[in-house]
């Protein structure tokens, strides 16, 4: 759908000129009004920019676009972003244990969203130090989104590596188009309450928006065992967001954010020795979130533009939970035999009454001493200690970007980006480690002529710790008219090994031993684990082909595509202090098929679907098992009059991690004037239409309903 009304600069086409695919294409669509819509388009053209950082009409976009706008964002009723890219084809939704959302785009590993770059005006909030997006933690309240571009693709071109498989743009409203007040409370089943407040006033020059808001609920209630499972979330966000007019031809933005909140964790340690049952305080996790941005525009002339931003951000995670195991865990010589012989040390310490012997002198001395230890010294009791599980991660990053119309059909994107990295964390790193990245990007566009659009791109990345890569991107778009266009893309792209899979330093020194091992208050847990440093990227191999059309005549959008990606070198070890060798061994294919539609029949109503079928393989099952082969949303708005909307939308898939999911949510609103204000009521009903845990075994409802309702006011 449109997200601006920016033209498109050119003369549409003079005749109609007898092309039998499009004159098939239009018996297949059917109806004259259709035939006219294709060769006739006097109307302003949508725009994106996510893509090649290019504003370009859908049907010239080098790839795959969703863009949910503001009027689908608040029908949907979604309370945060995961809920809402349930409504993107290819977007696999899960949650992992402790109530956290998992998003990957059309499959690969479901702890993290290791190969998906996420952004919030530009500004990554993808965390690289430990290869994930806290989408629970984004500094972001749903209510300050105007829209959200998502490039379905991989696109390390214009966004650099980890944009493998998907870009997620979220753009935030303007803060000129945010003046007044608006409060918003919700309340809803499992422990939902939510509030926003945001007042936006501007002068002359300038504006700006200021908002809080909050958010909780209990989670899921229970696990597989049905016992009440400890996942609830408490947050707390601050945004405030300016624009100044320098100049005619000059603005400055800025951004800050906060967030603090608490995110409940069930006691999920493991104990060596099985015999050990004491129990240990839940790990719950404290996280502090701070981001700061500013941007620069100057538009030298309508042919020539250019940007400035910088941005500064910092994750802080404080997660000490209290652990028990037996003495024996903490023996130094224990230790010694996992750095010498890890297999073998795990059999001594799970037989340290009657260990394995070793044909090496140097193995066998430190059995010895640990079968004394066991039997001699304490080794057996069981201790309690506190484990600092803390992590800190610091991002400065800065970015020129330079858009030049080289001529009326040529257009050229250059820019550069430097990001700075470091991440503080005793147990995962030893301490700190640092990372810093230069980049290099640029994408060239040539209309050949009405019909032909030829694109090229390529992004050269250096990163300390992972070394160099060069990406390329080539696509040929065929224009049927300015609002239908057939593409073909090829494109590689590129994901960079994270610092906890290259250069991981974990070990866990326990304080506070009670009783004492012995004779020390802390110990060194004797399994260490260190990453191999030398791990190559992984790379991805893209070809598609598709078509974006719109027929304004019945303002009907669509695209479909197919697509054929290859990813080798993948790093799909679990993240687990046991042995953990991250390697390049693995491999993916994912091949398929996706199409969305949105169609406005009437200008009351609005439908909308999407589907998606990926056949997926890969040389993990890890990789493959959060892949549904199908997958697909539909939805229906309608403004009934007299103040009165409705929303109804569906959400399923067959198999993820062998779970079906469907759902069914259907949203009421009433709007009201109350004294020149607007006052909206609205009720959300979510209905389970299978009886499947959410994702993972544990992740379960008591009921397959949830009733929530809100309260908004604008004045």
């Amino acid at each position: 759908m449109p997200v601006s009304s920016l033209k498109q600069g050119r003369t549409v086409f003079p005749g109609t000129p007898p092309y039998p695919r499009l004159l098939l294409l239009t018996a297949l669509l059917g109806g004259p009004a259709m035939a006219d819509d294709l060769f006739i388009d006097n109307a302003d053209l949508p725009q994106v920019l996510t893509a090649t950082r290019l504003k370009q009409s859908p049907a010239a976009v080098p790839g795959s676009m969703t863009v949910l706008d503001s009027e689908l964002i608040r029908a949907s009723g979604a309370r945060d972003i995961p809920e809402l890219l349930r409504l993107v084809p290819g977007m696999m939704i899960g949650y992992g244990a402790g109530n956290q959302p998992t998003v990957n785009y059309h499959g690969s590993n479901v702890n993290d969203a290791r190969r998906m770059q996420v952004l919030i005006d530009g500004r990554s909030v993808y965390r690289a130090g430990l290869a994930t997006v806290d989408w629970s933690d984004i500094p972001l309240a749903m209510e300050d989104i105007e829209r959200i571009e998502v490039f379905r693709g991989p696109n390390t071109v214009s966004y650099g590596a980890n944009a493998l498989m998907a870009v997620v743009n979220i753009l935030t409203r303007n803060p000129a188009d945010s003046h007044g007040t608006r409060l918003k409370v919700t309340r809803g089943e499992d422990g939902i309450n939510d509030f926003y407040a945001s007042h936006g006033f501007g002068w002359d020059g300038g504006d700006m928006r200021l908002s809080v808001s909050g958010q909780q609920d209990d989670g899921f209630d229970q696990d597989q065992y049905g016992q009440d499972y400890r996942d609830s979330r408490r947050l707390t966000r601050f945004n405030l967001s300016a624009s100044h007019t320098l100049a005619p031809d000059q603005t400055l933005e800025w951004q800050l954010a906060a967030k603090e909140g608490s995110n409940q964790r069930p006691y999920t340690y493991q104990p060596v020795f099985p015999y050990v049952t004491e129990r240990g305080d839940n790990t719950d996790a404290n996280a502090k979130d701070y981001a700061g941005s500013v941007r620069w525009n100057i538009d030298f002339n309508p042919e020539h533009s250019l940007y400035v931003q910088g941005s500064a951000q910092h994750f802080d995670r404080q997660q000490v939970w209290r652990a028990c195991d037996a003495a024996l865990s903490f023996s130094p010589e224990l230790t010694r035999l996992w750095q010498l012989n890890p297999n073998f040390a795990e059999l001594v310490a799970r037989g340290a009454n009657d260990p394995p012997r070793s044909s090496n002198p140097e193995e066998q001395a430190l059995v010895d001493a640990i079968k004394d230890q066991w039997n001699n010294q304490g080794g057996r009791d069981v201790v309690c200690g506190d484990v600092d599980q803390s992590t800190r991660e610091t991002r400065y990053d800065l970015e020129i970007q330079d858009t030049l119309s080289l001529t009326d059909s040529l257009r050229l994107l250059s820019g550069m980006n430097y990001r700075y990295d470091r991440a503080d964390s005793q147990t995962y790193f030893n301490g700190s480690l640092v990372d810093q990245t230069w980049r290099l990007f640029g994408q060239l566009e040539w209309r050949a002529d009405e019909h032909w659009i030829i694109q090229g791109g390529a992004m050269f990345e250096d990163a300390r710790l992972s070394g160099s890569s060069l990406t390329p991107r080539v696509a040929v778009n065929y224009l049927i008219t300015p609002r239908h266009g057939l593409r073909a893309v090829y494109s590689e792209a590129v994901r960079s090994p994270d610092m906890f899979e290259n250069n991981v330093n974990w070990s866990y020194t326990v304080k506070n031993l009670n009783p004492s091992a012995f004779g020390q208050p802390h110990g060194e847990y004797f399994v260490k684990t260190r990453g191999p440093g030398d791990l190559e990227q992984e790379r991805m191999r893209s070809r598609e082909l598709g078509y974006n059309g719109y027929f304004s005549d019945i303002d009907l959008s669509m695209d479909v595509k197919l697509f054929y990606d290859e990813i080798t070198g993948m790093i799909s070890e679990p993240l687990k202090n046991n042995q953990y060798i991250a390697s390049n061994s693995n491999k993916a294919r994912f091949t398929g098929s996706e199409a969305q539609l949105d169609w406005r029949p009437t200008l009351r109503d609005r439908l909308r679907v999407t589907y998606a079928y990926v056949d997926a393989w890969a040389s993990n099952p890890d990789d493959r098992r959060l892949s549904a082969r199908n997958s697909g949303s539909a939805g229906w708005m309608r403004e009934w009059g007299d103040g009165w909307s409705s929303a109804l939308f569906y959400y399923g898939d067959d198999a993820l991690n062998q779970y079906r999911y469907e759902r069914l949510d259907l949203r009421l609103a009433k709007r009201f004037r109350v004294q020149g204000s607007n006052l909206e009521l609205a009720a959300l009903w979510q209905q389970r239409l299978d009886d499947e845990p959410t994702t993972a075994l544990q992740n379960r409802y008591d009921s397959r309903h949830r009733l929530s309702v809100s309260a908004e006011l604008e004045f």
